[in-house]
């Protein structure tokens, strides 16, 4: 897990307003993912490609 404190988290595009289950996102060339009503619990990471791959398969409804 790398440090996060530098990074600024916002809200996943795809939680909308209504939701309680919500995700932040950092993005950069780690993309971290933290639960936005746990964030001391940690994040999630992915490498650039992992985080396109993944983007690209919610996009097009195979996620």
């Amino acid at each position: 897990m790398f440090d996060t404190s530098h990074l600024a988290f916002h809200k996943s595009s795809y939680s909308s307003a209504t939701q309680e289950n919500c995700v932040e996102v950092a993005e950069g060339p780690v993309t971290a993912v933290r639960d936005t009503q746990n964030r001391d619990a940690g994040h999630l990471s992915f490498s650039a490609t992992e985080w396109k791959a993944f983007l690209e398969g919610v996009r097009s409804g195979r996620l």
